[in-house]
């Protein structure tokens, strides 16, 4: 991590009635011709318009009509379980509707974040999409801290841009601007994450005292930790610590602190080993920037100033 739209069918083409004189038999004949005629053209673009790029997928997804996602389902508003346990947020909303091109459920299964990426090279998951960050690193497979090569890489299908954002305690913000006011102090964030990796690297510019830094498995356990002063700040991409800000105690919790940095692609991750469905889901998300679906879904998660205007393979710096 760095930072259900109803669908309505499009009617079918009206038949022209038979018109004039015309006998019993000859009224039977055109009936018939015409019936058979528009209920194939009917049928193939009814099949057209529910899943047009269906053919784009490897047959093995369109045999079984399923995708699966792996994904760290507890990043709201990018995904997380609403009051009813049910998983939404801006990912299921862009993955329904790349999956209704497709013609296809992109199915999501709950796990780690940084976990997904060794779930996506074991084949338990067929694509990665949690508000990853796209780097060159992940693309490689290399440790983002040491550069070392730790794991086959991945490609990206990049499909939003968000930077990284401090928070702190409403009211209590010490004066933190910067990364390196946060020099001496601790900071929370979610294990894996782009906000921990740059925690790492602020911390070895500091000259008053490394920052310190409590990791957990899920932003949200991040942020309980804050809540109880057991930190001094927070950290995790800017649509999710904005969307914290707004809901957490009613807006009571928290306040955000300085400007978001390191504005990066979020992507979609797949293996290099699938070329075909990294191809797919690029076309699939051009089509619903093309269409508009992708627009209404951003601004139903009031994240529209990430928004793309194109689908980008391994854009990440």
């Amino acid at each position: 991590m760095t930072a259900s739209i109803t669908r309505r069918p499009r009617p079918l083409r009206s038949r022209l009635a038979a018109a004039g004189a015309i006998t019993a038999v000859g009224a039977l004949l055109l009936t018939g011709c015409g019936d058979q005629t528009a209920g194939a053209e009917d049928s193939g673009e009814k099949k057209e318009t529910a899943a047009p790029l269906a053919g784009k997928l490897p047959k093995k997804y369109q045999d079984s009509g399923v995708v699966k996602v792996g994904s760290d389902i507890a990043y709201p508003p990018v995904e997380f379980k609403d009051k009813d346990g049910r998983t939404v947020g801006l990912d299921v909303d862009l993955a329904a509707a790349l999956g209704e091109q497709l013609g296809v459920e992109l199915k999501f299964e709950n796990g780690t974040f940084d976990t997904l990426l060794g779930g996506l090279r074991s084949k338990r998951y067929d694509i990665a999409m949690s508000a990853m960050t796209d780097t060159k690193a992940r693309q490689e497979g290399l440790d983002s801290e040491t550069g070392k090569k730790v794991g086959q890489g991945v490609d990206f299908v990049d499909y939003f841009t968000a930077g990284v954002s401090v928070y702190t305690n409403k009211g209590k913000d010490q004066g933190i601007k910067t990364w390196q006011d946060l020099c001496g102090k601790k900071i929370v964030v979610q294990r894996g994450t782009v906000s921990h990796d740059l925690a790492k690297a602020e911390s070895k510019k500091c000259e008053k005292g490394e920052i310190k830094m409590e990791t957990f498995d899920n932003d949200q356990q991040a942020q309980t930790r804050l809540r109880s002063g057991g930190a001094d700040a927070g950290s995790s991409d800017f649509p999710v610590a904005a969307y914290a800000v707004k809901t957490s105690g009613g807006g009571n919790h928290f306040e955000l602190v300085g400007e978001q940095v390191e504005a990066a692609p979020y992507g979609i991750a797949i293996s290099k080993s699938n070329p075909e469905l990294r191809d797919a889901i690029k076309a699939a998300l051009d089509a619903i920037i093309e269409n508009g679906e992708y627009q209404k879904i951003v601004e139903k998660w009031g994240v529209e100033d990430g928004a793309v205007t194109e689908a980008v393979v391994n854009g990440g710096k």
